[in-house]
């Protein structure tokens, strides 16, 4: 793996651990957008969660990933899920 691809294991793993959790606990712990960093397999990355929208019946969440370096960073690695409510 070169580059952004180390980047896609972590972007899985945590879509996969904010995917899980309900449409309360996104609410409550999304207020706005969140950044924070974490340590997968040895090396250091920053995630970015933001909720996309919020109806009445589903919530979209965007989850971002890169490793802070330039110009790599600049596009980082992103998908979103849809949790019904």
């Amino acid at each position: 793996m070169n580059g952004r691809e180390h980047w896609r294991p972590v972007l899985h793993a945590e879509v996969g651990r904010w995917s899980a959790k309900s449409c309360e606990q996104l609410i409550a712990e999304l207020p706005d957008m969140r950044a924070y960093e974490l340590m997968f397999e040895g090396r250091n990355y920053q995630v970015e969660m933001e909720i996309l929208e919020n109806t009445e019946s589903y919530l979209h969440v965007t989850v971002s990933v890169d490793d802070g370096s330039l110009p790599k960073s600049f596009r980082p690695l992103s998908e979103s899920f849809i949790r019904q409510k």
